[in-house]
């Protein structure tokens, strides 16, 4: 069966909308995004096993007893020794997700000759629109068109 120009003309757009969503899948960026979020969830598990099974015991083995470090109110149990163990099970989720995850990912984009997670580059404000963030080599603000010859920040 052959189409008519009719109905080819009704797949393009659908071949072309998915190969636009295929190119931003493929960009680096979203890729990367991406296997960081699976790396983030899988390390969570791990860190979250490590504070349940191995700190929230040793920290409840300081206060004694059955509560822990809780206590109870009218029924009703307060448990500092499981916000302690949160509070370290962020830590070190924020410490392994900086080592496994940021520090290859500005030395891989610093190969590239981008500059991620860094201190911003030096900028300069506008002396008539007050403007700020214009780059150093800039001699026109890009908001009024003024001059910006010896002008710094």
């Amino acid at each position: 069966m052959v189409a008519t120009s009719e109905e080819a003309r009704h797949e393009r757009p659908s071949l072309s909308f998915l190969q636009g969503f295929k190119n931003f899948l493929l960009q680096g960026d979203v890729v990367v995004v991406a296997i960081g979020l699976v790396v983030a969830l899988a390390f969570s598990g791990l860190i979250s096993s490590f504070t349940t099974n191995i700190i929230t015991p040793l920290v409840n083995s300081i206060g004694g007893g059955s509560n822990g470090l809780g206590f109870t109110v009218r029924g009703q149990h307060v448990d500092f020794g499981a916000f302690i163990s949160d509070v370290i099970y962020f830590v070190i989720f924020m410490v392994v997700i900086y080592f496994v995850l940021v520090v290859p990912y500005r030395a891989i984009s610093a190969r590239r000759g981008v500059t991620v997670f860094g201190e911003p580059s030096p900028s300069q404000t506008c002396p008539a629109c007050l403007s700020e963030g214009l780059p150093m080599g800039a001699t026109k603000c890009r908001y009024c068109g003024s001059s910006l010859s010896g002008v710094g920040a």
